[in-house]
């Protein structure tokens, strides 16, 4: 469905492209690149200003809001995931089995929520052994990218930017085992884990020795929500043995093809795994959760041009009203100014920012960081 905006797109000397390049390697760019990550489900059933349009989606929302344009290339994962299904209904609650091949408790009514997992379907290394083969073949044609429609969909003179999938090394076996099933099978069978991890990184390699060098990407991007209020959920040394030697290997590629900027989206506190993901080549934080890892231009400062950061804006100011937005967007001028740092709401904006403060933010983010240089 095509979607009316709402406002203008912020004017601007670059395209999207050079603007996003540019602020993200330090260099001159004529005013903030501006996105955001997006909004819950019930955004779209409570906030007057999507359902009187009918928007229904993220991307309708983006589309509406006349953001600059930045596209994610994703590829397979699991071929084929699990069938999806409804196991068991209550008044109020269904037992589903998800594309992870996970039994879980969700509600009825379809709120977002993180699902209550019950069971996995990896416990042992034999299920595991049995997934891999089933569904995490290397040689699966459906694994075989399609080289001249990429070159359709993101070709050499495009005027955005384009990031390639760079994978998960954890948090999908997170998602495959449930956080207490990754606690532990880290003891109970660690050379399970590490085959896990090693599966993953050769699924990336083998798409990134496919397309580099077909396609001009513009960044990295992964998935990796492992970390939470406290921080990670394996232990730092794990981290540092058996998934930093994997991005390494991931990272030589991409730098190879002229890929430097590398973000992943990782909620929580990231702070006590932040100095081995730069060593391994992730340089961007995304959407970095202020309320677990701190004010961005804390570690902003404490890490200089090393670290850049996409997201950072509280979403707990976004809830607090125009005040509290003012105050927080001031505090974040001198490293927007800087470059390396896209700010937007640190998470998807939740229903309870009420619909004209949110407004408020998006002109008032214009008014400081909009302006042409």
């Amino acid at each position: 469905m095509s979607v009316k905006p709402c406002r203008e797109k912020w004017p601007g000397k670059m395209t999207d492209r050079e603007r996003f390049n540019n602020q993200m390697h330090y260099k001159p760019f004529d005013r903030c690149f501006n996105m955001e990550f997006g909004y819950w489900d019930e955004n779209f059933k409570e906030w007057d200003i999507f359902v009187e349009k009918g928007i229904k989606d993220n991307s309708q929302a983006h589309e509406f809001f006349n953001f600059d344009r930045i596209e994610l290339h994703e590829y397979p994962w699991m071929v084929p995931p699990f069938e999806q299904k409804v196991v068991e209904e209550t008044e109020d609650k269904k037992i589903i089995i998800n594309q992870d091949g996970l039994l879980a408790e969700v509600p009825k009514n379809d709120q977002t929520t993180i699902p209550h997992f019950i069971k996995s379907s990896i416990t042992t290394p034999e299920d595991w052994k049995k997934c891999k083969n089933e569904r995490l073949r290397r040689d699966d044609p459906a694994r075989k990218p399609d080289i001249e429609a990429l070159k359709k969909l993101y070709p050499a003179d495009r005027d955005f930017p384009v990031g390639i999938w760079c994978g998960s090394m954890i948090g999908k076996i997170r998602d495959l085992l449930t956080f207490e099933g990754l606690a532990y099978a880290t003891f109970d069978h660690p050379g399970m884990i590490e085959d896990m991890v090693e599966t993953c990184c050769v699924l990336v390699e083998d798409y990134l020795d496919a397309v580099l060098g077909h396609i001009d990407f513009d960044f990295a991007w992964g998935w990796e929500d492992i970390c939470f209020k406290s921080g990670p959920i394996v232990s730092v040394d794990f981290f540092k043995k058996v998934v930093a030697p994997r991005y390494k290997r991931i990272n030589e590629k991409l730098k190879a093809h002229g890929i430097d900027i590398w973000f992943t989206d990782c909620d929580g506190d990231i702070r006590p795994i932040l100095p081995t993901l730069l060593e391994s080549g992730i340089n961007t934080m995304f959407p970095f959760e202020v309320n677990c890892s701190g004010h961005p231009t804390e570690l902003l400062a404490e890490y200089g041009k090393d670290l850049r950061i996409m997201g950072g804006f509280d979403k707990m100011a976004l809830g607090e009203g125009p005040d509290a937005i003012r105050s927080y967007m001031e505090s974040l001028i001198p490293y927007v100014e800087r470059g390396g740092f896209i700010p937007f709401c640190d998470h998807r904006c939740p229903p309870n920012v009420k619909p004209e403060d949110y407004i408020f933010y998006l002109d008032l983010k214009q008014k400081t960081f909009g302006q042409l240089d």
